[in-house]
């Protein structure tokens, strides 16, 4: 016994289908309702889609819409045939997985390209319109994902994962390592959330402000201030500008972003204000 060929099954419903919606319309009749409903299109082209080939989803929603049918259903009966007759081959998931130690836009950038580059080097096109990307994905924003303009959102670097036939590996590494560049860099002496750093480094300034206001009285004028007190106060406003600088290297979008995760945690106050006035008090005070 013979086998029929790939996807002539699917091909007969559609034109089965094609044939029920036409019903008893003409060809001429069909082409000047579709034209007047916006979807211009010729007798011939019809009459090809009902015997040769696998017509173009134009034409089939051209056909739908100029006998009144659902054109929802239309594309669905064209998607099956359309995939039986021309199979997408199989990806493999791609074999990079990003590392740890990605922590900054640029470095994330990186991360994506050598991903596209595993998957065969997609171009911005094909990933925009393959549809493991759901439609979520836009050549602009791929373009300044990759180059480091701006930080992908959760959503987006999902989809190009997925569009570039990502693992779940993969996926998981990109969306951590985006996670880390949102965090910001953690400071030299502390680990933990940023909010919770420069909360905790506000509280030992002011410790330490009060009590050098405390024994100011005894501190002759002519006196040098202790080198040890000294380093110190120099290192807590080298660690203040380094955070400040932090937060003004941010986009609008990541500070508003640490922002709302401060506000959830109960802080309250608004982070790059509270830097920039601590700083200040503090850069004065070891003048």
């Amino acid at each position: 016994m013979s086998r029929r060929p790939a996807g002539l099954v699917e091909l007969a419903q559609l034109r089965g289908w094609l044939r029920a919606v036409k019903g008893r319309l003409t060809f001429a009749s069909l082409v000047r309702r579709a034209s007047a409903r916006g979807m211009p299109v010729s007798a011939c082209t019809l009459r090809r889609a009902l015997t040769a080939g696998l017509p173009t989803l134009y034409t089939v929603r051209a056909v739908a819409r100029g006998a009144g049918a659902d054109e929802e259903e239309a594309g669905r009966v064209w998607a099956a045939a359309e995939a039986a007759v021309r199979p997408r081959p199989v990806r493999k998931p791609a074999g990079y997985v990003p590392g740890r130690q990605i922590t900054t836009r640029a470095g994330l950038a990186g991360a994506m390209e050598k991903v596209r580059v595993a998957a065969g080097g997609p171009s911005l096109r094909q990933l925009a319109a393959s549809p493991a990307a759901g439609g979520l994905i836009s050549r602009s924003a791929l373009h300044n994902a990759l180059t480091g303009r701006r930080l992908p959102g959760e959503e987006l670097l999902a989809a190009f994962a997925a569009a570039c036939g990502a693992g779940e590996e993969t996926t998981r590494a990109l969306l951590a390592a985006r996670a880390r560049v949102v965090a910001g860099p953690e400071p030299r002496a502390w680990v933990g959330y940023p909010c919770g750093v420069v909360e905790q480094a506000v509280e030992q300034v002011e410790e330490r402000r009060a009590r050098d206001a405390a024994v100011r009285h005894w501190i002759p004028a002519e006196d040098e201030p202790d080198w040890y007190d000294q380093q110190l106060r120099e290192e807590e406003d080298a660690e203040y500008r380094r955070m400040a600088a932090w937060v003004d290297s941010l986009t609008h979008d990541e500070l508003k972003e640490l922002q709302q995760a401060r506000d959830a945690a109960g802080a309250g106050r608004d982070l790059h204000a509270e830097l920039t006035a601590h700083t200040t008090h503090a850069t004065h005070a070891t003048q």
